[in-house]
């Protein structure tokens, strides 16, 4: 298994057999080094050089460098390419984590919500409710935007409403930044959104008058 990308100082190489050995920068064994692992080079690799590679174990076991590169003889094409996959990466991550912090912060009154009434009640429905109708929704949303794309009958908004009112909410609001499906259609949004009131005023309610009746 990779490790994260590292460093080191090339200390030994033979140039004529086209291998050597890295010292890690942070210390620990030495790491064989094959010139076949290194990527992207403008030059044969000498010793001093700054190596970045990732390490791996090789059938003995034994620490080796991959997808190597020398520090300051890269291919600045392929260097370019790198960074910006890299960026690309870290702004999906960033994405990801935004969305799920989302959802987190906006389904977390009613799911606690339904996770107290199930305690207390017994009646685990609407607990099970918001995971399966969420899953059933966001399917729904998926399959009307692939019959959108085909110009084929599409899903009723009134379909899709009842499914959110029904605890299918949460998978509606990651469909639509997911998808990007129903997220600009405003008269949409504007029921959605008083879907989620709904939901949130019941919870509510209950939690303030409705358990002490």
């Amino acid at each position: 298994m990779k490790s994260g990308l590292r460093s080191g100082k090339l200390t030994k190489w033979n140039d004529g057999r086209g291998f050597g050995f890295i010292r890690p920068a942070d210390g620990g064994e030495e790491v064989f080094l094959h010139i076949s692992d290194l990527k992207d080079a403008t030059r044969r690799p000498q010793i001093d050089d700054t190596i970045y590679y990732y390490c791996v174990a090789d059938s003995k076991g034994k620490n080796r460098a991959s997808n190597a590169f020398i520090l300051g003889a890269r291919s600045k094409t392929n260097a370019a390419s790198t960074l910006s996959a890299n960026t690309a990466q870290s702004s999906n991550a960033l994405k990801l984590g935004s969305l799920v912090l989302q959802t987190v912060l906006l389904s977390l009154i009613p799911v606690l919500a339904a996770a107290y009434y199930a305690w207390t009640t017994g009646n685990a429905i609407p607990v099970l409710l918001y995971p399966g109708m969420s899953l059933a929704t966001y399917v729904l949303y998926a399959d009307d935007k692939s019959r959108a794309k085909r110009d084929d009958w599409r899903t009723s908004e009134q379909t899709l409403h009842i499914c959110e009112l029904a605890g299918g909410w949460i998978g509606g609001f990651l469909a639509q930044k997911i998808l990007r499906h129903k997220s600009r259609k405003q008269s949409y949004q504007n029921v959605f959104w008083a879907i989620v009131v709904v939901h949130y005023c019941a919870w509510l309610f209950w939690l303030l008058v409705g358990k002490s009746l």
